[in-house]
C-alpha cells in the first residue's frame, strides 16, 4: 500500500506538470506546484511509513485538490500579441492615413516593417452588431501600431487542446520557459496589418490576404501566413480581421428590413470589402500601388476571394486573385455556402433557441453567450446584394472582377477532416454509397480497395477531391469560358510538419519556412523559394514567371505540381470529376 501511494503521487505529479505545460499556465503556477510538491515530499518522508491507509488516501486526495486549485489560479491570462520580435524594436517613420498618423516597427534583420492593428472600420459592437462596417473615427497624435488587434470573436479551445494539436497534427510544439498567455478575442476586431519592405518605395505590388478557418475561427497574425516573406522581396502584404461565425454570417428578415439595401448574412464579406477600400485609399502612403492589388486567401479565405471575384461591390478593388484550397464555383458547393432561404431559416432557428422575438433582444445578448453558434452560422449567403446569384451562375453569365487567377489544392486536403473517421474494408463501400448514390459503383470501380490501408487511402483521395479539388477544376473551366488566364497547381510536398495536408502549402508560398526548424530540410526551402517567387511574379504582372514552366490551365486539363517533382502534370482525378459533373448537372 505504501508503494502504491508513492506511485500515485508520482503519477499525479507528472500529470500536473504536463497540464501546466500544455495549458500554458503562468510561472506562478509552476512556483506554487513546486512549493506544494516540496511540502508533500516532506510529509511523505516524515509520516508516510507510519501513517494509516486512510491518512495516505486523504493526503493523495488533498494533493489532487491543491493541484486543481493551482491550475485554476494560474490560468494563462488574455493578452494581445506583440507585432515585434525583439525586446526594444526600432520604430518606423510615421505614415499618414486618411484617419490619422501611424507608426510601426522594424522587424529583426531590418528588411521589413510591420504596422499592426490599424482600424479600417468602426468597432461592430452594440447597435453596429450585424450592420455594414462603418467608418472608423479619426485620431489625434501618432498611433503606435506595434500590437496585433484581438482575434475576431470565436469560441476558444482549452489551451491544452491547442497544444495537443501542435504535438499531434503540426509536430511543432515547443516548450517555453516564460510566462505565456491566451490570445485575446473581441467583437472589436476590424483592424488590418501592413507588412512592407524597409526603405522608401513607390508603386509596389500589393497582396491582400484573407485568412481561413471555416468562417468561424482564425486570426491574421498566424506565423505561416505572415507577410514578412513577401515584404522582404518587395511586395506589400495586408491582412485583416473580419467578423466570423454568428457575428459575420447571421441572416435574419429583421436585419434585412432595417438595412437600406435589404441585405443580411454577409457581414464578414462586407468587412473584407471595407478593408479593400482602405487599401485603395491608403496603401500609396505605405509605398504600394492601389492599381496593382492581388486578393488572396486560403480555405474559407479562398471561398471569400471567389465570392468577391463575382461581387459588384468589389469591382475595381483588385486586379488578380489567388485561391488556395477552396472555391464555391461548382454548381452545388459542398461547404461554406447557402442559398438565401436556407440562411433565413437557420437565422430564425437561432432566434428561437434564445427566445428572442426581435433583433434588438439578440443584439443585447453578451457576445460570449451566442459565440458557440459559430457552428450553425458560417456560410456565405446568396443575398442579392453582395452576391446577386451563385458564383457558378454569375461566372456562367460572364461576371468576373479578376483579370488573372492563380489557384490550386493540396494532395492530402482531407487529412485533418477525416483524422478520426478513417475508412476500412468494412465501411469503405458504405461511405461511398452514402455519398454517391446511383453513381457509387462507378466510383468504387475507379478506386478499388482490397485492404484496410487501400480503403483508407481511397476514401481520403475521394473526400479531398469532392470537398476541395473538384471546385478548382470547375473554376478552371469557367475562367476559360470567360477568357481569364488561370494557373492551377497541386501541392504534394511532404515534410515533418503538416506535409501536404490542408493549409500545408502556406508556409511555402509565403516564404516563411523557419531557418532552424528540423521539420523542414533543404528541399523544402528550395521549393519554398520557387513557390514564393511564383506568387510574387503573379502579384507583379499576372503570370507566375517563366522559370517554372507553369503554363495556363484554363484551357487544358494540366496543372503545375509542386512537390518532390515540379512540373506540369495531368489532373489526377478527371474520371471522378466527370462523375461529379453528372451528379451536379454541370452545363458544358
Amino acid at each position: 500500500m505504501k508503494i502504491f501511494g508513492t506511485i500515485c503521487i508520482a503519477l499525479i505529479s507528472v500529470l500536473m506538470g504536463a497540464v501546466l505545460e500544455l495549458n500554458r499556465n503562468t510561472l506562478l503556477g509552476w512556483a506554487m506546484f513546486l512549493y506544494a510538491l516540496g511540502i508533500l515530499g516532506y510529509l511523505c518522508v516524515r509520516h508516510i511509513f507510519t501513517a494509516h491507509a486512510w491518512q495516505r488516501a486523504l493526503l493523495i486526495i488533498g494533493y489532487v485538490c491543491v493541484c486543481a486549485l493551482i491550475v485554476i489560479a494560474s490560468w494563462p491570462p488574455l493578452k494581445q500579441v506583440k507585432a515585434y520580435d525583439t525586446r526594444q524594436p526600432e520604430r518606423t517613420e510615421v505614415v499618414s492615413t486618411d484617419k490619422g498618423d501611424v507608426r510601426g516597427v522594424v522587424l529583426s534583420g531590418g528588411k521589413a516593417e510591420l504596422f499592426a492593428g490599424i482600424p479600417y472600420a468602426a468597432p461592430p459592437v452594440g447597435e453596429l452588431r450585424w450592420k455594414k462596417p462603418q467608418e472608423p473615427d479619426h485620431w489625434e497624435g501618432i498611433r503606435e501600431c506595434d500590437t496585433f488587434a484581438p482575434m475576431s470573436m470565436q469560441a476558444r479551445n482549452l489551451p491544452a487542446f491547442d497544444s495537443l494539436a501542435q504535438i499531434i497534427g503540426y509536430h511543432d510544439y515547443q516548450i517555453r520557459f516564460d510566462d505565456q498567455y491566451r490570445e485575446a478575442v473581441s467583437e472589436d476586431s476590424l483592424y488590418l496589418n501592413v507588412w512592407r519592405p524597409a526603405g522608401n518605395h513607390e508603386k509596389l505590388p500589393v497582396i491582400v490576404y484573407i485568412h481561413g478557418g471555416s468562417l468561424q475561427t482564425g486570426q491574421p497574425w498566424y506565423a505561416d501566413y505572415s507577410g514578412r516573406g513577401f515584404a522582404e522581396k518587395g511586395v506589400i502584404c495586408v491582412n485583416m480581421g473580419y467578423r466570423l461565425g454568428v457575428f459575420g454570417f447571421l441572416s435574419n428578415e429583421q436585419l434585412a428590413a432595417e438595412d437600406p439595401d435589404h441585405t443580411t448574412g454577409n457581414y464578414g464579406l462586407l468587412d473584407q470589402i471595407k478593408a479593400l477600400e482602405w487599401v485603395r485609399d491608403n496603401i500609396a502612403a505605405f509605398g504600394g500601388d492601389p492599381d496593382n492589388v492581388t486578393l488572396a486567401g486560403e480555405s474559407a479565405g479562398s471561398v471569400c476571394v471567389d465570392a468577391l471575384c463575382v461581387s459588384d461591390l468589389a469591382k475595381g478593388l483588385f486586379r488578380r486573385a489567388i485561391l488556395e484550397s477552396s472555391t464555391v464555383s461548382s454548381v452545388n458547393p459542398p461547404h461554406s455556402y447557402r442559398l438565401y432561404d436556407e440562411a433565413l431559416a437557420s437565422g430564425n432557428d437561432l432566434m428561437n433557441r434564445y427566445g428572442a422575438s426581435t433583433i434588438e433582444e439578440l443584439r443585447a445578448l453578451p457576445a460570449e453567450k451566442i459565440v458557440d453558434e459559430q457552428n450553425t452560422q458560417h456560410h456565405i449567403t446568396i443575398d442579392g446584394y453582395v452576391l446577386k446569384d451563385t458564383p457558378y451562375n454569375l461566372r456562367k453569365a460572364g461576371v468576373h472582377n479578376e483579370e488573372a487567377i492563380l489557384h490550386g489544392y493540396n494532395a492530402e486536403e482531407s487529412g485533418p477532416f477525416i483524422l478520426f473517421s478513417h475508412a476500412n474494408l468494412k465501411n469503405y463501400e458504405e461511405k461511398v454509397r452514402r455519398s454517391f448514390g446511383e453513381y457509387a459503383d462507378e466510383v468504387l470501380k475507379l478506386y478499388p480497395a482490397s485492404t484496410d490501408e487501400e480503403a483508407d487511402e481511397a476514401w481520403a483521395r475521394i473526400y479531398g477531391a469532392v470537398f476541395f479539388n473538384y471546385s478548382h477544376y470547375c473554376l478552371n473551366r469557367l475562367e476559360n469560358e470567360n477568357g481569364v488566364p488561370a494557373y492551377e497547381y497541386l501541392f504534394s510536398k511532404t515534410n515533418g510538419r503538416l506535409g501536404c495536408w490542408h493549409s500545408g502549402e502556406l508556409v511555402y508560398a509565403f516564404g516563411n519556412i523557419p531557418d532552424r526548424s528540423k521539420l523542414y530540410d533543404d528541399t523544402d526551402r528550395s521549393l519554398s523559394s520557387v513557390m514564393n517567387d511564383a506568387w510574387i511574379a503573379f502579384a507583379q504582372n499576372g503570370t507566375p514567371g517563366q522559370s517554372t514552366g507553369w503554363r495556363m490551365s484554363a484551357n487544358s486539363d494540366e496543372l503545375m505540381e509542386f512537390g518532390e517533382h515540379t512540373g506540369m502534370i495531368k489532373e489526377p482525378d478527371l474520371a471522378l470529376y466527370e462523375i461529379l459533373d453528372r451528379m451536379q448537372g454541370w452545363e458544358n
